[in-house]
């Protein structure tokens, strides 16, 4: 079971840093400093957006961008933490805790 645990542990953590690495992809996009015209680039995003879009586009649906910055990455972050915790306390706490 606590191999389990870790492996389920280490695929959230695994997420998260994708969905940091699809923020700041975006915000070099955002501040012209990486040009979709770019195959590369182009590929990257590509790749990100359909790793991150079945967890994102159900949350962008029920919270809007405030001021025109999406804050959905971060209330998916703090799910995937929350969820992080509780697959900890499933798997790796002594039984009768």
């Amino acid at each position: 079971m606590i191999f389990l645990g870790n492996l389920l542990i280490w695929a959230i953590h695994i997420y998260l840093w994708i969905i940091v690495i699809s923020v700041a992809v975006s915000w070099l996009i955002a501040f012209r400093v990486l040009d979709t015209g770019n195959p590369q680039a182009r590929n990257l995003v590509s790749l990100l957006k359909k790793v991150t879009d079945p967890v994102m586009k159900p949350v962008q649906k029920y919270i809007p961008p405030i001021g025109g910055i999406d804050i959905s990455p971060i209330i998916v972050i703090i799910g995937l933490q929350l969820l992080s915790s509780l697959v900890w306390h499933l798997f790796m706490s002594p039984p009768g805790l």
